[in-house]
């Protein structure tokens, strides 16, 4: 059945990355980005997205292209922001200090113990994607929040990001609807997540327009 929501979210997602892309191309800096951020989400796609190995041949042309897609672009943005000159000299790797791998992967990992979708170790680890994602923007918050002026193209990609969680929430809504499916790890994994944009999204809406957005201290 044909999900509108479903699909504008994806292409949301997939919007992100090419602004995050140009913006690093474009002005040949990773200032004010976070590499941390973008391991995370390398993570989550690949824990989540396990399928492409054992379950190929049911898949759609689609889904195997959006997976793989989303696994590649964050692979290559990480490379652009770490290795590859003159764009990885920019990269501020002290501003970006948040101890991911310290708390963000543990806690995604608890609390799929706790909330998950089934109880196979793929559900298991799919629904620790879930979690993971729903905090994987934490860093880069953090690090925009130490800078508090933004550039306005990496707010788009911040809030491209975020709207697309919003467009999922949609998308489980209809699906509830129309096939009376939900699945409270994904709901309560998306919920998160947007609650964690919202004051971001605030200050985006707050200073359309300009060129630079103004964070509060």
């Amino acid at each position: 059945m044909f999900n509108l929501f479903r699909l504008v979210a994806d292409f949301l997602h997939l919007a992100s990355f090419l602004i995050l892309i140009l913006k690093i191309r474009k002005s040949k800096n990773c200032l004010g980005l976070s590499a941390k951020t973008q391991e995370l989400y390398l993570l989550v796609f690949c824990s989540r997205y396990l399928d492409l190995f054992y379950s190929f041949s049911h898949q759609n042309f689609y889904l195997i292209f959006m997976k793989t897609l989303f696994i590649t672009a964050t692979g290559y943005i990480i490379n652009l922001m770490k290795f590859e000159k003159p764009y990885c000299v920019s990269y501020d790797a002290l501003g970006d200090d948040f101890k991911h791998w310290r708390y963000l992967v543990p806690g995604a990992l608890v609390l799929a113990l706790f909330i998950h979708r089934g109880w196979t170790i793929t559900d298991y680890i799919w629904s620790f994607s879930i979690w993971l994602e729903a905090v994987a923007i934490f860093p880069q918050l953090h690090m925009l929040s130490k800078i508090r002026e933004v550039e306005n193209i990496t707010a788009n990609y911040v809030v491209a990001l975020g709207i697309y969680r919003v467009f999922y929430i949609f998308n489980w809504i209809y699906r509830y609807i129309a096939e009376d499916h939900l699945c409270w790890t994904s709901v309560m994994g998306g919920i998160l997540q947007t609650i964690m944009y919202g004051d971001f999204l605030y200050y985006y809406m707050k200073s359309r327009g300009k060129d630079i957005i103004s964070l509060p201290v």
